[in-house]
């Protein structure tokens, strides 16, 4: 018996892909204060994390490579990682 053509490709991939719990557009907040924030400009700088207040909510601009956000805050647009935010309550 012959295996279709793209059968192997079936098979589950050896490492976790898990999808991102935040879309473009979510509002979001942190989590807790960072060590620092990087910017999310052409050429990211490391900024102090006193920008954003722990309250303060931000909305997702874009989803970058490795699980990093751009979210847009009142100060500024930074990269974050995806397990540093939660939702932002309503």
């Amino acid at each position: 018996m012959d295996v279709p053509l793209g059968a192997e490709s079936l098979e589950p991939l050896p490492f976790a892909v898990e999808p991102l719990p935040f879309a473009v557009g979510d509002a979001v907040q942190l989590k807790g204060r960072p060590n620092y924030l990087k910017t999310a400009d052409p050429m990211p700088m490391l900024r102090p994390p006193d920008l954003v207040d722990s309250d303060e909510q931000g909305q997702v601009l874009a989803i970058k490579a490795r699980n990093q956000l751009a979210v847009r805050f009142r100060r500024g647009t930074f990269l974050l990682e995806a397990d540093q935010l939660q939702a932002a309550a309503p």
